[in-house]
């Protein structure tokens, strides 16, 4: 019978974070950032312990850079949107 190796737990996280990142406006940003981190650690304990899990981890980073660059351009977006509607010279006599 063959072994069943454990997934990283660390791995499992960064899929976690990433995929929040994409739908939780703001925070995801910080998600993201911390999805890509626990991502990098992953891969360093998968290389020490030999766990799997290397799919999880790029899944993980994917989820995570989209959703930090989603987050980014939903910010400039708003901030360009609001700047529009302040400086406009609409006056209600």
């Amino acid at each position: 019978m063959s072994e069943i190796k454990r997934s990283n737990s660390k791995a499992i996280v960064s899929l976690i974070m990433g995929v929040l990142s994409l739908f939780i406006p703001i925070i995801g940003i910080i998600l993201g950032i911390l999805g890509l981190i626990f991502a990098s650690k992953s891969k360093q304990e998968m290389n020490l312990t030999g766990e799997s899990g290397n799919g999880l981890v790029t899944a993980g980073k994917v989820c995570s850079i989209i959703g930090i660059i989603l987050n980014v351009l939903m910010i400039l977006i708003f901030m360009v949107f609001f700047y529009f509607v302040v400086n406009t010279d609409i006056s209600t006599y």
